[in-house]
């Protein structure tokens, strides 16, 4: 069975970008730069057939490519961080795009995601930071550049089950035309 997720690809200038924010960070798993992605749906673990219902309906989506930015670096978990990301600003193609993913996957039979969606990049993911050194990390990192990028397909990625993600593999690319 294959683990499956709908997401966009991030252009090779713009990882270096996000590099930089690699290490300082006491107890921190750093995700390699080549499996730097914004997840807009997970699918999960599905047989064959729901998977190529999946990507049979994706070929469905006619949208045009939309420019990006990154906002800032955060983390997710709250009292108890488990990761450091860097947040994507909402724009309205972003939101857009994903609604589209969440209701296709609807169809298919898939529950609703049940968390509001945050579009971002995981940098790292973390085992036994404490919440002061991910605050402490994040305030001496405060400005973060734009790293503006333009969004010229979305694809299906396939994972392996394996500690901290990835590889990934770009099973099918979805081209965005005007």
């Amino acid at each position: 069975m294959p683990r499956i997720f709908t997401g966009l690809e991030i252009p090779g200038g713009v990882t270096q970008g996000l590099a930089m924010f690699r290490g300082g960070l006491p107890g921190a798993r750093w995700i390699d730069p080549e499996n730097y992605h914004v997840t807009l749906r997970f699918i999960g673990d599905v047989d064959d057939q729901t998977a190529r219902e999946v990507a049979s309906l994706l070929g469905r989506v006619r949208r045009g490519p939309f420019g990006l930015r990154f906002d800032t670096l955060s983390s997710f978990g709250g009292r108890r961080p488990r990761a450091v990301i860097a947040t994507l600003a909402q724009t309205p193609e972003l939101m857009e795009l994903q609604a589209e993913h969440e209701r296709l996957m609807q169809r298919v039979g898939l529950e609703p995601e049940g968390r509001k969606y945050t579009p971002h990049v995981t940098l790292a993911r973390l085992r036994d930071s404490s919440s002061r050194q991910v605050a402490d990390y994040l305030a001496t990192r405060a400005l973060m550049a734009p790293l503006p990028f333009t969004v010229s397909r979305f694809v299906l990625f396939s994972s392996r089950a394996s500690v901290g993600g990835g590889p990934y593999v770009v099973e099918a690319a979805y081209p965005l035309a005007a």
